[in-house]
């Protein structure tokens, strides 16, 4: 039996809408194509999500933000000696500089001399817990707000993932930019079980722009439409609704979504920036990337949530030695997000964007180490600022060492965990984030925050208060 033979009796068995005659006329013609060009549509950000049914408790979300920016402080940051400062006798260094800020307390100017002016704006939790003490274990759970090691945490989506197929509806048809977008973040959670549309978007900024992002060392426009036309004329009978399964599809809404930023101009101005931009923020990779978060929401191009991540926290050793240790991370978090927080506000689009900093964990808190370091510790902070938050204030409180204490602000009155967190990203964005998914592979209904419907997490709700 022949190759085509085999293909044939394929067909017969798996009965598909395609004709396998390579010259009659595919399911998406010439003039679709042009259409779907013209109008800014394309079946990777449009096209329907397959049927899902959704129940909830139809919570009463905030709704205070159109984006949000979520910061992860990859290696986890010694939160008593960042932003929930405690001055140890004998330990922590004189340059530090504490200073009483009004509605802050304590904090370590010497360390952030830029975001003392964006006090005003942030309001620090300080109750908050994590539930791992293992890197890549913590990581993952603040990225997809659960137990990745539970029933569901091997296929659980990127909270951004979420966020992209529940804003999918309010897209318009000019807009371009993926729904979310992952920067200086190479190993941020995908979309899980959800499709491949949903994915984030992973680029790596520089002052060259996005790489192949022009037709012209293609041939030109002429030549690139050609040569996309043939490209679908040959395989869109396989490529649409395929028998081959979802991932055949999902490439094809790769094809359609970088057809659409090809020579877009809205494109190459987000992402590319001046050297003199460039050194507001810091000029480095996590700098570049929070210049480029702005001005991809400034572009309104459909962008509403941007994971960034800033690695290098993990302060087992020397963390007080001058120039590296804790000095060199706080200095690049302090030049960025200073200068990110003060054009968001300057533009007005602080307002609606709801800005997220947490790391996976904190450090040992007291003395430190034989090695001169903090190891792993699980209480932690996170910040918020944006979105209708009210800053200038702490919200939660830990005891006069930097552990857990009964936490005065937080009305379940227990300590904070990711899966608040990721509530309280859903609410500000005018998600319910009580919702349940029934249509993941093991059928068990995929909550948005576990347990929520029992009430046992949600929203950060003294944020807005």
């Amino acid at each position: 039996m022949t190759e085509q033979e085999r293909f044939h009796r394929y067909l017969a068995r798996n009965p598909h809408l395609h004709n396998p005659a390579f010259f009659e006329r595919p399911h998406w013609t010439r003039r679709r194509f042009f259409e779907a060009c013209g109008a800014g549509l394309t079946g990777f950000f449009l096209d329907p999500a397959r049927a899902a049914e959704v129940t909830g408790l139809k919570a009463t979300p905030q709704g205070t933000a159109r984006n949000c920016i979520f910061i992860l402080l990859a290696g986890a940051p010694s939160h008593i000696d960042t932003f929930d400062f405690k001055n140890v006798a004998g330990v922590t260094p004189a340059d530090f500089a504490p200073e009483s800020v009004n509605g802050i307390g304590m904090f370590p100017i010497g360390l952030f001399p830029k975001l003392k002016n964006s006090l005003g704006d942030l309001a620090i939790v300080r109750s908050v817990r994590a539930w791992a003490a293992v890197h890549g274990l913590a990581q993952t759970w603040v990225q997809i707000g659960r137990n990745p090691t539970a029933a569901l945490g091997d296929i659980a989506p990127n909270i951004g993932s979420i966020v992209a197929i529940e804003k999918e509806a309010e897209r318009q048809p000019n807009q371009v930019f993926p729904t979310f977008l992952a920067l200086n973040s190479a190993g941020a959670i995908a979309q899980g079980y959800l499709p491949a549309k949903y994915a984030p978007f992973k680029a790596a900024p520089s002052t060259a722009g996005l790489r192949n992002m022009s037709s012209t060392a293609m041939g030109g426009p002429g030549v690139f439409n050609d040569r996309y036309n043939l490209l679908r004329l040959l395989d869109d009978s396989v490529r649409l609704r395929s028998p081959y399964g979802r991932k055949i599809e999902d490439l094809d809404g790769f094809y359609s979504a970088a057809r659409l930023v090809i020579d877009n101009p809205a494109m190459n101005r987000a992402f590319s920036y001046t050297p003199a931009d460039a050194a507001r923020y810091g000029n480095n990779a996590f700098g570049n990337s929070c210049l480029v978060a702005k001005q991809v929401l400034a572009a309104n191009q459909g962008t509403r949530y941007i994971q960034l991540t800033l690695g290098g926290w993990d302060n087992h050793q020397n963390i007080y030695v001058a120039n590296q240790g804790i000095y060199r991370q706080a200095r690049l978090l302090d030049d960025a997000l200073a200068a990110l927080l003060g054009d968001l506000k300057s533009s007005g689009l602080l307002n609606e964007t709801l800005v997220v900093v947490m790391g996976e964990f904190g450090r040992t808190v007291g003395r430190l180490t034989a090695d001169l370091g903090r190891d792993h510790f699980l209480q932690q902070f996170v910040l918020f600022a944006g979105g209708g938050v009210k800053g200038g204030r702490v919200i939660g409180a830990t005891d006069a060492e930097g552990r857990f204490t009964a936490d005065p602000g937080w009305s379940r009155g227990r300590d904070i965990r990711p899966e608040d967190v990721e509530a309280t990203i859903y609410s500000s964005l005018g998600i319910d984030w009580t919702k349940t998914r029934w249509d993941d592979p093991l059928g068990r209904g995929f909550e948005y925050v576990p347990k929520a419907k029992d009430d046992v997490y949600g929203p950060i709700n003294e944020l807005w208060a």
